[in-house]
């Protein structure tokens, strides 16, 4: 149903940073890149290797606000991603907000790990295959 979904950030560096290292184990890359160091509206993309982006980081000049509720899930081949996305998110400055694990109540193979970026937006990784 999504074609992508754009998140703001003050510091577009720090983001940067932190999205690189947390997305690429689960296999997202930056496909595009409009940095320029010194500017406004700055922004990347992220998507698999060779496609066009689902999550565009955009540099804002207003804090997000806070939305209950809201969290961005991003697929992950296994269990192992699930476990790299949370160390690279706590290791680039997110803050955990659900150790990597099974969640029996969300399925019986639902393993995921769920942090805070730096910006303040939910994040979760999560692999429903069997171990």
């Amino acid at each position: 149903m999504l074609h992508h979904i754009s998140i703001g950030a003050q510091e577009i560096d720090r983001a940067v940073r932190f999205y690189d290292a947390t997305l690429a184990p689960l296999g997202y890359v930056r496909v595009w890149s409009d940095l320029r160091p010194g500017e406004t509206e700055q922004a990347v993309g992220y998507g698999p290797i060779g496609s066009g982006d689902k999550l565009a980081v955009k540099q804002v000049a207003q804090p997000i606000a806070y939305m209950p509720g809201f969290h961005i899930a991003f697929s992950a081949p296994n269990r192992a991603a699930v476990i790299a996305f949370y160390s690279a998110a706590l290791a680039t400055g997110g803050t955990d907000n659900g150790q990597p694990g099974l969640r029996p109540d969300y399925g019986p193979n639902y393993f995921a790990a769920f942090v805070v970026d730096p910006e303040g937006y939910r994040l979760e990784a999560v692999c429903k295959a069997a171990a």
